[in-house]
Formats: structure tokens, sequence, C-alpha cells
């Protein structure tokens, strides 16, 4: 359950090596988040991230967790709902792809949808089905800017992101009243080691930033958060522009 300060005391990171992923766990522990649950594929980077938030003074678990290996995602995930009620669950897995390559490999492309889409519905399910029948927790989905509209420059990633916003707006209505809440987030271009040597995109932001954009929407009980904030007007416009005009857009 979340405590005086509104953070919940539990937290399952799916993608578990995520930046926006750990930047929102140090914040939530620093607000008295007690156990952490690290879903991702075991590594040395995922080990790291567990050893730096028990350095917080955090009880940290690591879990085998691959978003393309969706039969074992009931079990695996499951299996830690058992070991105590989650208050939060923060899907923050995905992969950008490389468009140029991914345009001319169908099974890249094809890795990418599944990764962020497919793997992301069937986690998403599990966890929502654990959360609903607990009767509390919030699920926070790490959407994208780039679901809005698709783009040239990444219209395969775009499009999964697409799906997946989607999907978490339908979930969302379909527990709502359930005592599980679902919030949508949509991050413009963030500034990380993934996306280190891109051009940036309009109005950039950081992990830490991210984190404190959901945090916030926590607290509101916000259904879907832009970071940053100024992004869904630019995104209204970038929505309604005519297709011919669209396509000179510099975005």
């Amino acid at each position: 359950m979340k405590d005086a300060f509104g953070a919940p005391q539990s937290l399952l990171v799916l993608g578990g090596t995520s930046e926006i992923g750990l930047a929102t766990a140090r914040r939530l522990i620093a607000r008295r988040t007690r156990t952490v649950w690290l879903a991702g594929r075991p590594s040395p980077a995922l080990t790291a991230a567990a050893d730096a938030l028990r350095a917080l003074g955090a009880d940290v678990h690591t879990v085998p967790f691959d978003a393309l290996d969706t039969e074992s995602h009931e079990e695996r995930l499951g299996k830690i709902f058992t070991e105590g009620d989650i208050d939060m669950v923060l899907l923050a897995f995905g992969v950008p792809g490389d468009q140029a390559r991914d345009e001319s490999d169908p099974v890249a492309a094809v890795r990418v949808a599944q990764t962020n889409y497919t793997g992301a519905v069937s986690a998403g399910l599990v966890c929502a089905g654990a959360l609903q029948a607990q009767g509390h927790g919030s699920l926070v989905v790490l959407s994208s800017v780039a679901g809005e509209r698709a783009r040239r420059a990444d219209f395969i990633y775009g499009s999964s992101k697409a799906g997946l916003d989607a999907f978490a707006q339908g979930l969302g209505d379909a527990l709502h009243g359930t005592g599980v809440h679902v919030m949508v987030v949509r991050p413009g271009f963030v500034r990380s080691r993934r996306t280190a040597g891109l051009a940036e995109g309009p109005l950039p932001t950081t992990p830490e930033a991210v984190a404190s954009a959901i945090e916030l929407g926590l607290r509101r009980r916000s259904e879907t958060v832009w970071v940053p904030g100024a992004l869904r007007m630019v995104m209204a416009a970038v929505r309604h522009a005519p297709r011919p005009l669209f396509r000179r857009l510099p975005v």
C-alpha cells in the first residue's frame, strides 16, 4: 500500500536496466519505497542496477524476464505477486530498432514490434490481472510521443508505440473502478545512453525528469502524462497537420 508520502512501498520494474525505470526507482526509494523487483534478462548490468538500489536502502530482487518469451510471463511474473502485494508496476522495456536497417529486414522489424507491443500486451495483462486480484495498485506504461503519429523517420518504432498506447488506454478503461490505476506516460526525446549520438527531437528531456513526472502523476492519479508537459500542445498540432504538410515537417 502507499505510505503517508503517497509513494508505493513496493515496485516492480519490467525492464530492469531501463534508465527511466531505474531513475524512477531511485526517486521512489527516496520517498520510502521499500521493496523493488527488477525484471530483465540476467546480465552484469541487471546485477549492478540491483546493487546500486540496495545501496540506497531498498530490499531489491531480480527476476529473469524476456519480453519476447511471452509463454513464461504468467509463471515468472505471477510468482512475484505470491511474495507479497506489489503497489506499482512500471512497464519500461522497449527497443528503438534501426529504421534504415529494419525497413529492409522484416525479421528485425518484427522483433521491434513483438518486443514493444506483443511482449508488453502479454506482461501488461499478467500484471493487471494480479493487481486486480490484490485489489489495488498502479500500472504505469512507458509509451512515447512517437506513437502519436507515424513519422517517416521511425514509423516502425512509432507504430509499435501507437499500439502499446492504445492497448494501455483500453486496459485503463477496463480496470476503472477495480482499484487498479493505469497511467500512460508519453515522453519526448530522452537523453540517455540509448539515444547518445542521435539527433535530438524538440523539447528533449531526461530519465530523471520522466521519473519526476511519473511520481507527480501517481500522486494525482493521472491517466496520461506528457514529458515535458508542453509536448501535449505540440503533438496536438502535429496530430492534426494535413498529411502533405506533415511530410515536410522537420519532426
